[in-house]
């Protein structure tokens, strides 16, 4: 008798999500990491100063909050110890010059602080949200759905039913918009267009990006309804509900344990895994895979009994990733005093930029391989409203700079020399972590007076804490148009399955993509039995 119904390779929230939801189903369930913790980009740790709590890497959690898979699991999470911490202003953008804006959780707020940047920009933004609000069905079953199956051909038929072709392809059409041009004509402030163009990168795209002004919207929408909420405590405390979950449910989770080789069964079905210890372990059901495509083509699968098929190969051949990512984060003795708006200081995630030519700029810069001159600095502030982040009149901050080259060919401000080899070094790094500080000392006027400690991760040590941030990619693979949706992460793709009967691919690299929400892992879980 097999050790185990389903063999889960990674222990990401996409995989925690599909063993907690198979346990649910009274499945067998073993969780296998390779590092000494489960919880992938869920990671925290006092890396600054006793006492101060650091979300290393990901940390924001409304897309878990909003998800399907929290609307089955939330309350089994809570049982086990999960709290949320919110903030009123989820978000805010501050630009050079000093001007700001902050968005609230209320709309007539929201709709107040547009109108006064430019006559009409509230009027705009309340009829964006209202018409997204009136497509939410439809639009979230596709972004979120199973894309090939009849329940999505189904929705399709029914919205093409009901509009009429014509009008769905206008629709589709609309919503492959890219920012830039969504934002310059719904929007007449350009302090408005800076306060959205930033949140792109959280999507992995650019505001040039096909169907980056639908993920602009959709984020709107849902900050605007569920904030940018924190875990009380750290993200961690998300990963040891989950623990406590599946061990409850009779799963097991391994840490230490590196897995080789996928095992074939009969007719080549994955029927287990093999550790680097040498260690078999059996499968009755199947093995799920939340890695990277090139961890289960080019590692799992090396001298599998048959040859993987040529659309496969080709492929994995052609997968791309996206820009890298950089986290800086700092031990402050006091909270900081931002110049101007002193609601500046409550925002849970404030963007830093010029604005929509600044990121714009900046992610080019980026993507050429340059380390742009004046990037986009996403600072998180979770002491203001999770004070037990920090010991008592403590603060910390978090910093996200998403436009990371993984392999640097120049600075764009010719200032940092960077290796021939164009590898990220701790002297690149300090070096750049310096640039942004000195973002930070022109904003915050006490900053020099309450700074403790620093540390900084490049895009090399983020990949070195975690396998799949291939290059500090941590969004799974580049996400543009060509490799998303349908197309993820082969264009061969028919949602989770691989051409390997039983094995099963989840994670970033997959549909949905990138994210909290542990969409692919729900997904996946939800169709198994």
């Amino acid at each position: 008798m097999a050790d185990f119904d389903y063999i889960v390779v990674g222990s990401g929230i996409n995989a925690l999500v599909a063993a907690a939801m198979l346990g649910k189903k009274g499945k067998r369930v073993l969780v296998l990491e390779r590092n000494d913790r489960i919880g992938g980009c869920l990671r925290t740790e006092e890396i600054t100063e006793p006492g101060f709590i650091h979300d290393v890497m990901a940390t924001t959690m409304v897309l878990f909050l909003t998800s399907p898979a929290y609307g089955v699991l939330g309350k089994d999470l809570e049982d086990h110890g999960l709290e949320f911490a919110h903030a009123d202003l989820p978000t805010g953008v501050l630009r050079p010059d000093g001007s700001s804006v902050i968005f609230s959780k209320d709309r007539q707020r929201n709709i107040a602080n547009f109108e006064a940047l430019a006559e009409g920009d509230g009027k705009a933004f309340d009829r964006e949200m209202n018409a997204l609000g009136a497509d939410a069905t439809f639009l979230f079953s596709l972004l979120g759905g199973a894309l090939w199956s009849g329940t999505t051909l189904k929705t399709v038929a029914k919205q093409g039913w009901g509009k009429g072709l014509r009008q769905l392809a206008a629709w589709f059409g609309d919503a492959l918009k890219p920012a830039r041009g969504y934002l310059e004509t719904t929007y007449r402030s350009e302090a408005a267009h800076a306060l959205w163009a930033p949140w792109v990168l959280h999507c992995g795209l650019a505001p040039e990006s096909a169907y980056s002004a639908e993920m602009l919207k959709v984020i709107g929408f849902a900050i605007e309804l569920a904030g940018c909420p924190i875990v009380k405590g750290g993200a961690a405390n998300l990963v040891t509900a989950f623990e406590r979950l599946i061990a409850n449910q009779g799963g097991t989770i391994r840490t230490g344990a590196d897995v080789e080789r996928i095992l074939a069964g009969q007719g080549n079905k994955a029927a287990g895994i093999r550790l680097a210890s040498g260690e078999a372990i059996q499968a009755t059901s199947g093995v799920i895979c939340s890695t990277t495509p090139n961890q289960i083509y080019d590692r799992l699968l090396k001298d599998w009994p048959q040859p993987i098929p040529a659309e496969v190969a080709d492929g994995v051949a052609r997968y791309r990733y996206g820009k890298g990512d950089m986290q800086i984060h700092y031990a402050l003795s006091a909270p900081p005093r931002w110049k101007g708006d002193p609601d500046l200081g409550k925002v849970a995630l404030l963007h830093l930029t010029p604005g929509l030519d600044g990121v714009s700029r900046a992610t080019n810069e980026c993507e050429r391989g340059l380390l742009p001159a004046e990037p986009t600095v996403c600072v998180g502030q979770p002491v203001s409203f999770d004070p037990s982040r920090a010991p008592e009149g403590k603060s910390i901050l978090w910093l996200q700079l998403p436009e990371a080259p993984r392999v640097i060919k120049g600075d764009a401000a010719g200032e940092i020399a960077v290796p021939a080899d164009g590898s990220w070094t701790e002297a690149v790094r300090e070096h750049y972590a310096d640039r942004i500080e000195a973002i930070l000392f022109r904003h915050i006027e006490n900053f020099a007076d309450i700074k403790l400690a620093r540390r900084a991760y490049c895009p090399a040590d983020l990949e070195g804490m975690n396998m799949n941030l291939v290059g500090g990619d941590p969004y799974g693979g580049f996400c543009g148009l060509d490799q998303f949706f349908l197309w993820r992460p082969f264009k061969s793709s028919v949602n989770h399955r691989t051409h390997v009967p039983g094995l099963y691919h989840i994670g970033a690299s997959t549909h949905p993509g990138p994210g909290l929400a542990g969409g692919s892992g729900f997904l996946l879980a939800s169709s198994l039995r």
